[in-house]
């Protein structure tokens, strides 16, 4: 038996070093994902005011993809999607609420919503479950080691980094961005590993240390390095040397001018420049895998020293938004003696492929039960078509309050995209917007009306996903505010379209109706310009609110003569505001009647039109 007991010792002593032999011929990998950043944050791909030398380098060692996107346009549900291989809908997780800390694991739809929104928005998984056999498992199983350096927002122990297959997880933060600053001393908790920093440290710099740390002591054998920056996600703050070199070339007609944004990109790319030198120091390049992208669109609605951060243009829409901008992505792939140098691909991809795409370049297979919504995407490496031509994003979510943010469902089928956009017609039903990116790749002209059997065709397309992830629909919210594009009733008014108009209906003495609260992207002061006709009597007046003016007040009010005979009259009216509007107000009358606002539009100092209202169907 001893004889028996020894042998089989040595036949899996040999079985293991058979195992890791193999494991060790195999590339590494190293998963680079920018956070927020958007598909013309680089000067590869069109900036004329970002400086990223590194990245542009590395797409010379492969390929760069042009309509690569993410599976979501905000990022919790895009990194699901990349250790899952799954949709976002199908998963659960459609909202970035992994940091929060109730736990839920199960999808839904919201029992309420505020007034403002029209939809009851889906309820969002706050963990990735354990249940899934995540991309960093089956590598671990395949004989690699597994680091995760940098952000992972999916959720608290036990949802971390190292319940989910890796070896090394740094700094072992859930939250959905740094705390408090990039530049040290840092916020984190005693629970993470890395400290304060030293002062005046930039944490992207220290994250790429710890995965340089990472690469030397493991450079022997295969390593799967999970490096998901940080940068360039809120808070807005860089190096102020960064800053004032940024600050020498900004042009203001360069929809990109925001120093402090360029800076925090500029550390971006000195990280991906620190990691791609290691692997060559160390004589590994040439057997490692490098993928570079972002979960998801540029930021488009926060303000960062008065002005946006970004700007995705020709891009409609940025993070968050079911247009082009909020999940286009930059991709760039480098697989050595396989991927041919400084090519391009036009072929459709997205981040739910990836799990599949490097269990194909590793040749690894998959496990028995295994399924993914993706596809190996290996074929495009090679220069090839893929036989998908056709990718979802489903996020039920959003308040309208910018470009886009919606509660909605995409489809992309070749160069045609059919967007869902739930509740929000005057009868809650749900719009469609079709566009063929090859003409209109800023979504500019909705051709869904011209087209209806294009929009049947990719609608019946749609409805198979959605059925097919059990994905949760947004429902109409009972609580919704009588609204007509965007326009509520307040005080003693009702609102409905009528040929055409805005029909107000005064039943009593204040009557007055609010525009949905809206990020704007230009400072004032601004006009406001409307023809109005009434039959009803008393003065008039127009509020608004902005990112100083938190709430309506008379202080913040314009007065005009309206005239109340029934007739249409124009009004032109200058409001003195110097920061950023936000919604507007207006009382037309101080009595019963019947009111009709014409198309309403916003202009800028420079009479450029900032936002109009036609409230035609």
């Amino acid at each position: 038996m001893k004889a028996v007991a020894r042998l089989l010792t040595v036949l899996l002593s040999a079985l293991m070093v058979a195992v890791h032999a193999d494991a060790a011929r195999k590339p590494n990998v190293v998963f680079i994902l920018a956070d927020d950043l958007g598909w013309v944050d680089t000067a590869l791909y069109g900036s004329r005011y970002y400086h990223t030398p590194n990245i542009d380098t590395l797409a010379k060692r492969g390929m760069m993809f042009t309509n690569a996107y993410a599976a979501s346009p905000l990022c919790s549900p895009t990194r699901s999607s990349i250790l899952t291989g799954q949709w976002p809908a199908r998963i659960g997780i459609t909202s970035p609420v992994c940091h929060l800390k109730p736990v839920v694991l199960e999808k839904g739809l919201a029992e309420k919503a505020s007034p403002v929104c029209e939809a009851l928005p889906a309820q969002s998984l706050t963990r990735l479950k354990t249940d899934y056999f995540t991309l960093a498992e089956a590598l671990k199983q395949a004989g690699y080691v597994t680091g995760h350096f940098g952000k992972w927002h999916l959720g608290h122990e036990p949802y971390d980094a190292l319940h989910h297959g890796f070896d090394v997880d740094v700094p072992h933060w859930w939250g959905p961005g740094p705390p408090g600053s990039y530049m040290a001393p840092w916020r984190f908790g005693p629970e993470q590993n890395i400290g304060a920093g030293k002062p005046g440290e930039h944490l992207e710099e220290r994250m790429a240390a710890e995965a340089i740390r990472f690469i030397k002591a493991h450079k022997d054998e295969p390593f799967y390095l999970n490096y998901w920056q940080f940068s360039v996600h809120a808070p807005f703050n860089a190096r102020p040397d960064y800053i004032e070199k940024y600050r020498k070339t900004v042009d203001p007609d360069n929809p990109q001018h925001c120093p402090t944004y360029a800076a925090m990109v500029a550390s971006l790319d000195d990280a991906v420049g620190r990691l791609v030198a290691t692997l060559d120091e160390q004589g590994i390049a040439d057997r490692t895998i490098i993928v570079f992208t972002s979960d998801n669109g540029g930021n488009m609605y926060n303000f960062v020293e008065g002005a946006l951060p970004t700007s995705n243009a020709p891009l409609r829409g940025g993070k968050a938004s079911l247009y082009e901008g909020g999940t286009r992505v930059p991709l760039l792939v480098v697989w050595p003696g396989v991927v041919k140098p400084q090519t391009t691909s036009d072929q459709i991809v997205t981040t739910v492929d990836w799990y599949p795409t490097l269990l194909d370049m590793l040749e690894l297979k998959l496990q028995a039960d295994q399924q993914f919504d993706g596809i190996s995407i290996v074929p495009a490496l090679h220069g090839k078509k893929l036989e998908r031509d056709t990718i979802f994003c489903h996020f039920p979510h959003g308040t309208g309050s910018f470009d886009g943010f919606q509660p909605g469902t995409w489809v992309r089928r070749g160069d045609w995209k059919l967007i869902r956009i739930y509740c929000v017609n005057d009868d809650h039903t749900d719009r469609y917007e079709l566009y063929n990116l090859a003409h209109d790749i800023g979504e500019r002209n909705n051709l869904a009306a011209q087209l209806p059997d294009k929009v049947a065709e990719l609608r019946a397309v749609m409805q198979q996903y959605l059925d097919d992830t059990e994905a949760v629909i947004p429902k109409p919210n009972p609580a919704a505010k009588q609204t007509v594009d965007g326009w509520f009733s307040r005080g003693t008014s009702s609102v409905e379209r009528s040929v055409g108009r805005l029909k107000i209906q005064s039943t009593g003495g204040d009557p007055w109706v609010t525009s949905k609260p809206y990020v704007y992207t230009t400072p004032g002061p601004y006009t406001v310009v409307f023809s109005m006709q009434s039959d009803s009597r008393g003065g008039a007046s127009v509020y608004w609110t902005s990112t100083s003016v938190k709430k309506f007040a008379r202080e913040h009010r314009v007065n005009f003569d309206a005239q109340h005979d029934g007739q249409m009259h124009e009004y032109k009216l200058t409001l003195p505001i110097e920061d950023t509007i936000k919604s507007l107000r207006i009382d037309p009358s101080s009595a019963p009647g019947t009111i009709m606002i014409d198309r309403i539009e916003l202009r800028d100092a420079k009479d450029r039109l900032v936002k109009g209202w036609s409230f035609e169907k």
